[in-house]
């Protein structure tokens, strides 16, 4: 099975993101990640939902998204024609001793340090999976004590946008 990101455009109406989840747990997928946010059309949102499933599943899937009312466009984003992202927010041990070995080391991922306290940094980076789990094996030695990371949220590159002119009237 492989990964798959779809993007969902929905109307941004009470009760939709528990019908698109639920539509997922009647097939038996698992989500992945899901990130929901408003788009430039205040009317209408955007699900990001990344599944592991096979082609033929996907399709079926997708299919089924599109006869939900609230469901407006489903489009499948590929890693290669997409911006990808996710947040990460961690709290690592960081003494006076270990304080510049961590900032050295999370600089390297383009992290930033969001808050200080007396024993403990903690951290904010953005980037894609692959990125963030290795910032924190590199982060593990110094004792993770917190951490909550984002679902996925994802655009697709270039100029053109799935939320067409006929979407605007919606």
């Amino acid at each position: 099975m492989s990964k798959h990101t779809l993007s969902v455009l929905v109307e941004n109406k009470p009760g939709v993101l528990t019908r698109v989840a639920a539509l997922f747990s009647r097939r038996g997928f698992n989500i992945d990640s899901l990130a929901v946010g408003p788009t430039e059309i205040p009317e209408i949102s955007r699900m990001t939902v990344v599944v592991e499933v096979e082609g033929s599943a996907l399709e079926q899937v997708t299919k089924q998204l599109n006869k939900l009312i609230e469901v407006l466009k489903v489009v499948e984003l590929d890693k290669h024609a997409s911006v990808q992202r996710e947040l990460l927010l961690v709290k690592v041990r960081a003494d006076a001793v270990t304080r510049s070995q961590v900032i050295d080391t999370i600089a390297l991922f383009k992290a930033k340090v969001v808050d200080v306290s007396t024993d403990a940094l903690t951290i904010e980076a953005t980037g894609d999976s692959e990125k963030l789990h290795a910032l924190l094996d590199v982060l593990a030695p110094f004792g993770v004590r917190e951490l909550v990371q984002s679902g996925m949220v994802a655009v697709g590159r270039g100029s053109r946008s799935i939320t067409d002119r006929s979407l605007r009237s919606a």
